[in-house]
């Protein structure tokens, strides 16, 4: 008999894995897909030699993830690499609002809120890694509780009205906004500061890193850490019942709700089946790589120094596309996240040439073809952007399900980031890694605390069979 089997190799999956297979268990990991890694794949998508990340690219939680920094992946080979600026956001007028971990490059680039800037952000980067600890982890009592009163009474805000209560000029307002956006929900949804405030936070404190050879380095070390823990790791098995597994202990889903339903049949009550059936999925995403003969011609020079540029130059801009792919509408001037990663790795293109790789936020399920819309808006502040594609290759929200069933419909973040379902996702339980099966556990980016490459869902779910099935509790 095993000990526990994990079903998806996501970065959560393969953290649940290694957690469990440091304690001594057997342990095997399942993966439908012939090569593993989620949304954390490196492919050659549009030409030989140029190696683009498929979903993911940027990590600002990388190296800020307890549960990263306990495995150490440095010591199975990822190699974090930063870019000068954390974030380049430029405006119409060639201006540029930078993102940095140093404060005064981020003040002398934001105007006259360069004061409000760093007063909304100082009182939580003096407590930063405390603030980490509390909010990477699902929802409980507070330690700290004076500081995370603190944080909600700015981060469940909307985005909107942080925004018209602390800036006055359009350069801040529009950098907030942007990072904000990565809720995927309008900006005048309850909470999106939390967005905005966690990420802005992450790239003060801690840098938006990539790592070098792609986002399947991250998997790539997972998986040697857990082989060198004597895991297994099998691929091209798409698990449709419980039916199919051998005896284990313990049983964990890297997948979502409606997945888990699917799969786990009458080993669930029907009740929860349906509420897990009831579980939302959010919009989607509209993705484009791009082979390219030079770099991304940006005018503003200071873009050059990012792997991330967003390109959304007003604030009024940004709510309003973001507002419309909420309401199931496509923007004309869709807000643009970008990133150039062969301007610092330069394993990821062929000598003197670059990669791009470039998306938006569109409505569930979406076919409409962006591609024009993005690359307006790189040709934007790039002129002559367009004369330097030689390759391009689309992915479109239902292409994203079919590269990983986990992103229902586009969607990237393991569900609908609205505040309820956020907080209490999957479904409002007490431990929301367990279900009415002993042996039956939940360890993906539908579980606490949510989308983005850091493992911690795998990491507390982990923990939770762990204690609940071994009786083992390693230590915090």
């Amino acid at each position: 008999m095993l000990d526990a089997i994990i079903i998806g190799s996501g970065p959560n999956g393969l953290t649940a894995a290694c957690m469990l297979a440091r304690e001594g268990l057997r342990v095997h990991v399942i993966e439908a897909k012939e090569t593993i890694g989620g949304g954390a794949r490196t492919m050659e998508l549009t030409l030989p030699g140029f190696r683009h990340d498929v979903c993911s690219a940027i990590h600002p939680m990388g190296t800020v993830s307890p549960a990263f920094l306990e495995l150490g992946l440095e010591r199975h080979g990822v190699e974090w690499i930063y870019s000068p600026y954390e974030l380049a956001h430029p405006f119409d007028d060639d201006s540029v609002g930078l993102l940095s971990r140093d404060m005064a490059v981020t003040r002398a680039s934001l105007g006259v809120d360069a004061g409000a800037w760093e007063q909304l952000m100082a009182p939580f980067l003096a407590r930063f890694e405390t603030l980490m600890s509390e909010t990477l982890r699902p929802i409980r009592l507070p330690k700290h509780p004076f500081l995370m009163l603190r944080f909600g009474l700015k981060g469940l805000r909307s985005c909107e009205a942080l925004v018209r209560s602390h800036f006055t000029g359009t350069h801040a307002a529009a950098m907030f906004a942007g990072c904000a956006a990565h809720s995927i929900l309008p900006l005048d949804a309850f909470a999106t500061s939390s967005f905005g405030l966690m990420l802005a936070l992450v790239g003060h404190a801690a840098g938006w890193p990539l790592p070098r050879g792609g986002s399947v380095a991250i998997v790539d070390a997972l998986a040697s850490l857990l082989r060198s823990l004597g895991g297994m790791i099998e691929t091209g098995r798409e698990v449709t019942s419980l039916k199919e597994l051998p005896e284990a202990k313990a049983i964990l889903f890297d997948l979502t709700p409606r997945q888990i339903a699917r799969i786990a049949g009458d080993a669930l009550p029907q009740s929860y089946r349906k509420r897990f059936e009831a579980f939302r999925y959010g919009p989607g995403s509209f993705k484009v790589d791009w082979a390219l003969s030079g770099p991304i011609p940006w005018r503003a020079p200071e873009c050059h120094q990012a792997a991330t540029v967003h390109l959304g130059p007003t604030f009024e801009e940004i709510r309003l596309g973001e507002a419309q792919m909420s309401a199931g509408t496509h923007p004309e001037r869709p807000f643009t996240l970008v990133a150039q990663q062969s301007l610092f790795d330069d394993t990821r293109a062929p000598a003197g040439q670059h990669t791009g790789w470039g998306y938006c936020h569109v409505p569930h399920g979406s076919t409409v073809d962006m591609t024009e819309r993005i690359e307006a808006q790189v040709e934007r502040f790039a002129p002559g952007f367009r004369d330097l594609i030689i390759g391009r290759h689309v992915i479109n929200p239902m292409d994203l399900e079919r590269h990983n069933a986990n992103m229902i419909g586009g969607d990237i973040g393991g569900g609908a980031n609205d505040v309820w379902q956020f907080l209490m996702r999957p479904i409002v339980e007490l431990d929301p890694y367990t279900t009415p099966n002993p042996k039956l556990f939940l360890c993906s980016s539908s579980t606490p605390p949510g989308g983005g490459v850091h493992g911690m869902c795998g990491y507390w779910g982990a923990r939770t069979v762990l204690r609940k099935v071994f009786g083992i509790r390693p230590g915090i």
